[in-house]
């Protein structure tokens, strides 16, 4: 080994880097697959990058396309004129000018109406182009900016036709915030109408007046020059019919009988006299020869106790009447197929067979 030091230093060195290279073999095979995965993702990220660079300018070009469309007035026109032709309205119409960005409004003989549209045709007219602004701006920076949208009593001097061609929009445009399917985050509706009220707030969702989850209802009153507003729990706004119904609920309990009975009158006055066209005769032919005198106790007392005061010399237990006459009440609802809206009105589940305690007819 002497005599031949320099061959064998050399061997030796080639076998220790051997032995090295041989113990390392699992970690350098380790890192050089890591290295390898780690270029391969690198190259990968920054040929995704390069892909979606190019397609966010792609849609980037479309957008400005699209709000290029919005921010014209030719789609608004088109949408306009489909509402109106929707809803059978063919007082006028919209129609287009040479002028970038206007329109007019002209009759169906081709007529402009500018100078002879009345308030309440000018009210329709600026609401409708304000619903259909809610889809897109004037602006294109703010096409895409989340609203929030105040409708200030819309119906003024608006005929009963109209009114219920705003308030299907509103109630269009409250469906499409609870679907996400614009970029309204919250709306205001403010108004003075108890029926334009009644129509925007209809929901059969809603049970018993309550209010949804996504939804407030508040009264504004301004006192001593004060401006106060007042959350409800319920709707706080409802029709001199539903009012009747929600006292008749309560006046079930009462020792009163007068209550009833004049509450009694005046539904059957309103729901099957003047809205059904149902005649006391046509009420009472419903039933058989012995439930008819005892429903026709029952108009009887409800007009009686109407009308006149109650005659000190004849006493009967208040609750017992109540609860008699109650009962041929909701009769009378189920021998003319409206018992469906007996039981809305009153708030009787559909489990229930009724909330009144059921007294013998006799």
């Amino acid at each position: 080994m002497v005599d031949n030091r320099a061959h064998e230093e050399q061997l030796l060195k080639d076998q220790i880097w051997r032995f090295i290279a041989n113990e390392n073999l699992h970690n350098h095979e380790k890192y050089v697959r890591k290295e390898f995965n780690i270029k391969n993702a690198i190259t990968g990220i920054k040929d995704g990058i390069s892909s979606k660079t190019s397609e966010k300018n792609r849609l980037i070009s479309e957008i400005e396309g699209l709000e290029a469309q919005i921010t014209s007035v030719i789609p608004s026109v088109n949408e306009m004129n489909r509402l109106l032709k929707a809803y059978n309205f063919t007082n006028f119409k919209f129609a287009y000018t040479q002028n970038q960005g206007n329109y007019r409004l002209v009759r169906s003989t081709g007529e402009d109406v500018n100078q002879t549209l009345s308030e309440g045709e000018k009210t329709f007219v600026t609401f409708l182009y304000f619903m259909h602004l809610l889809n897109g701006s004037n602006n294109r920076d703010l096409i895409t900016e989340n609203k929030v949208v105040v409708i200030d009593d819309p119906i003024s001097s608006l005929d009963s036709n109209v009114l219920f061609i705003v308030s299907n929009l509103i109630l269009k445009l409250i469906d499409d915030i609870r679907n996400n399917q614009n970029n309204i985050v919250q709306l205001f509706v403010l108004t003075h109408n108890v029926y334009f009220h009644k129509e925007v707030t209809f929901n059969k969702k809603r049970s018993k007046g309550g209010k949804l989850h996504d939804e407030t209802f508040w009264i504004i009153r301004k006192v001593n020059n004060v401006t106060e507003a007042q959350s409800y729990d319920t709707n706080p706004i409802k029709t001199s019919y539903e009012l009747m119904w929600q006292e008749l609920r309560f006046a079930t309990q009462s020792s009163s009988s007068t209550t009833v009975q004049n509450l009694i009158r005046r539904i059957i006055e309103n729901y099957f006299k003047v809205f059904g066209n149902f005649s006391e005769d046509d009420i009472l032919n419903k039933f058989d020869e012995e439930e008819k005198l005892i429903c026709k106790s029952l108009l009887s007392w409800a007009n009686d106790g109407s009308h006149f005061a109650s005659d000190d010399l004849y006493i009967e237990h208040p609750l017992d009447t109540n609860a008699r006459y109650l009962n041929i009440f909701e009769k009378i609802f189920k021998v003319t197929n409206h018992h469906a809206h007996y039981k809305m009105m009153m708030g009787v589940e559909e489990a229930d067979q009724s909330e009144i305690p059921h007294a013998q007819v006799s």
